[in-house]
């Protein structure tokens, strides 16, 4: 899959023109003045998604939702990031995505091996953990003779606690009240990276 994915990617400026927005996506910048002109490369890529990103958003398809128990899984691939240490990752609970009063809640890695998990509250973004670093969170570095490095990330409800996984190993758990997950969810993409999102998925719990 890495090298597939590699291949796609290698292949996407030149053949930019042929490639497409995925029907009915949306995408909201943090910045109420940035536009989709600053956004290089948003497109579907199968097996999923290309974003080489401008200033920081989210992206989302507003039919996609979740609540309840339930298992959300997104597997992405970092491409050369250079020296910045932006970050990306998975949202849940959006509501009022589009407008003044969004929220929505967020779990972020970046290269160097840290994560955080953080709400988003019309203007404000709360920060519920701040950054801590973690093993399991692969870096650039750790991609070998690869071109990307890929990490898995994934969110369980149940009950009234969400667990929080990277790679298959659990690095944290917050009680729900404290991290809602039920609404809308997508990916979040800080300023400037290249990634490729191959996979996100929700799956209930029983």
């Amino acid at each position: 899959m890495a090298l597939a994915v590699a291949c796609l990617a290698a292949a996407a400026p030149a053949a930019a023109q042929d490639l497409q927005r995925p029907d009915g996506w949306m995408v909201r910048f943090d910045n109420p003045s940035a536009t989709e002109g600053q956004l290089e490369m948003f497109v579907a890529m199968p097996p999923g998604w290309h974003v080489t990103s401008g200033p920081a958003a989210i992206y989302y398809a507003p039919d996609q939702t979740a609540s309840g128990d339930f298992r959300a899984e997104m597997e992405v691939y970092l491409f050369d990031p250079g020296n910045r240490r932006e970050a990306f990752g998975i949202f849940l609970g959006g509501r009022d995505l589009q407008g003044d009063g969004q929220v929505y809640s967020y779990f972020l890695i970046r290269n160097g091996g840290q994560y955080i998990l953080k709400r988003r509250e019309g203007a404000d973004a709360p920060t519920v953990r701040p950054w801590t670093s973690h093993d399991a969170i692969l870096s650039y570095a750790d991609r070998g003779e690869d071109a990307s490095v890929k990490n898995v990330l994934a969110v369980e409800s149940r009950g009234t606690e969400v667990h929080f996984f990277v790679n298959g190993q659990q690095i944290a758990t917050l009680p729900r009240a404290e991290f809602a997950v039920d609404g809308t969810y997508g990916f979040r993409v800080n300023h400037g990276l290249n990634l490729h999102i191959s996979r996100l998925e929700v799956t209930p719990l029983g």
